[in-house]
């Protein structure tokens, strides 16, 4: 069994409103708040992309490296780990905004001693990735990225949160805490086997 996990907004916090708006401030810049539950920094602030990357080359990416991990994340993974399943972090994190994605989110995953048997970073297309690489489950905070997966015959999990709630009906599986993550997953599971014993 293979479960590929996100970690932005799915195994931690990100409080986009915070950082953000603490540079905005301290650079006196004419943005506004958007959407404070937006899950993209380029959706939070009414700026433009060239600016948001310019607030994460300028310390912006604290946002990511410091978030918290969400409760019961670190939890559940050890126990999905210890098993026997396979736990592979799949982010969308890219190079442009964090140099090396994978040194930087190994480095938060081994700080919070989150248990994983694989890292794959700068996927654009989870659903695909998960596709290819015999993943069974994908647990993620994005709508397309656990659409792509169903279209791709891959199980997904979406981490509902205030900016998906009211879309969550478009993903099959769902939790809004990793208590409910995990209970999908385990019906994933148990549906999966049936199948694979009948």
């Amino acid at each position: 069994m293979k479960i590929a996990v996100d970690i932005d907004d799915t195994l931690n916090t990100v409080d986009r409103v915070r950082y953000a708006g603490e540079y905005i401030r301290r650079k006196n810049l004419p943005f506004r708040l958007k959407d404070e539950n937006a899950h993209a920094f380029a959706e939070v602030y009414d700026w433009a992309a060239e600016d948001v990357l310019e607030f994460i080359h300028d310390g912006g990416i604290t946002a990511f490296t410091d978030a918290p991990a969400r409760k019961g994340a670190k939890e559940i993974l050890t126990r999905w780990h210890e098993a026997g399943i396979e736990v592979i972090i799949v982010t969308s994190r890219m190079a442009s905004w964090f140099g090396n994605p994978e040194k930087v989110s190994r480095d938060w995953l081994e700080k919070r001693h989150i248990p994983y048997d694989a890292l794959a970073a700068d996927i654009a297309d989870k659903g695909a990735y998960c596709a290819a690489h015999g993943i069974d489950i994908l647990v993620d905070d994005s709508l397309e990225q656990c659409r792509s997966a169903q279209e791709k015959g891959v199980n997904a999990v979406l981490a509902v949160s205030r900016a998906t709630l009211e879309r969550a009906h478009e993903v099959r599986y769902g939790g809004a805490n990793w208590k409910q993550i995990d209970a999908a997953v385990a019906h994933i599971v148990g549906l999966l086997l049936r199948r694979q014993q009948a």
